[in-house]
């Protein structure tokens, strides 16, 4: 069955699995255009200027990850299979169960795994330089911020005021610039109490706020954040959600999430699904066809 956009997107120049309704798909874009994919209609189209809201132009197109896995007879595994889709909307949701290739995208995305064959770009340039170099490109370096999981692996200095201070090295702010900025941070991200803490001391969800201070405290264009409220309490997983919702006027998010409430609050979503695109459009669309499809595999599993 061919694949086809239901509904008008004048921005997504075509590609070939986002397309008017009744518009046909050939026999070669059906080979980047897997028949599983379902792109539907927003509340609204998405330009780049979002009402005070500038955002960058995130495409993929036919992305593919293959990476060695010793105990497959292949001597690989696919992680991703023919990613195709244009994004500019001001926060994006990427959503899946585990192990579905949300991370894996999120990390192409931010230039830190490298591709098999397609191309991710940003505003036209590539994310890395080239299917199976992951180095961020030249023209988006400084650009890009992303937000481990695992936040512990994105800390290096002893304290945590140190820690933030270091994202601002090489900035060209003085040294009263610097650590005026490093005063606000902190004290947006709830972290002046523990300014002098040595980082190794931090709860896993301390670690996380610090973390988000650390990217955002450089004011990248882009925030990449996987699961960053996964290790907090009930107020600060609020308080990093309103954080994140309220960006800057020139911060664009992208969010891989299993909270459904979070990625609802989003202007656009991505459902992954064993490594391929399932589904692309408004979010509480859906996240309520994978509540459905959950629902469905769990009834299955009953019988």
């Amino acid at each position: 069955m061919p694949v086809q956009c239901r509904g008008p997107h004048p921005q997504c120049g075509g590609h070939p699995a986002h397309r008017d309704i009744g518009q046909p798909v050939g026999a070669q874009d059906l080979q980047s255009a897997p028949d599983e994919i379902v792109h539907h209609d927003r509340d609204r189209c998405f330009p780049r200027d979002h009402g005070n809201i500038i955002t960058m132009t995130i495409a993929f197109d036919q992305l593919c990850v293959r990476v060695d896995a010793p105990g497959e007879s292949s001597g690989q595994a696919q992680l991703l299979t023919d990613i195709t889709a244009e994004l500019d909307a001001p926060r994006i949701a990427i959503i899946g169960e585990n192990g579905s290739g949300k991370s894996t995208l999120a990390r192409v995305l931010a230039g830190l795994l490298g591709y098999t064959s397609g191309a991710a770009t940003v505003n036209g340039h590539l994310v890395s330089q080239g299917p199976g170099k992951p180095k961020m490109a030249p023209g988006l370096r400084g650009r890009i911020g992303m937000i481990f999981p695992q936040a512990a692996t994105q800390v290096v200095m002893p304290t945590v005021e140190e820690d933030i201070a270091l994202s601002l090295r090489g900035s060209g702010l003085s040294k009263d610039e610097m650590t005026a900025r490093v005063q606000a941070a902190m004290e947006a991200h709830h972290l002046t109490e523990l300014a002098d803490r040595p980082c190794l001391s931090l709860s896993s969800g301390q670690l996380q706020r610090l973390a988000l201070c650390s990217v955002l405290i450089t004011e990248p264009q882009l925030v990449i954040a996987d699961e960053p409220t996964s290790m907090l309490d009930t107020r600060h997983a609020l308080l990093v959600r309103r954080r994140l919702l309220h960006l800057p006027r020139e911060t664009q998010l992208v969010l891989v999430t299993h909270d459904l409430d979070f990625a609802t609050a989003c202007d656009d979503c991505l459902w992954i699904h064993q490594g391929r695109l399932r589904e692309h459009g408004r979010p509480r669309t859906v996240v309520e066809n994978y509540l459905d499809f959950i629902h469905s595999e769990i009834d299955q599993e009953r019988i």
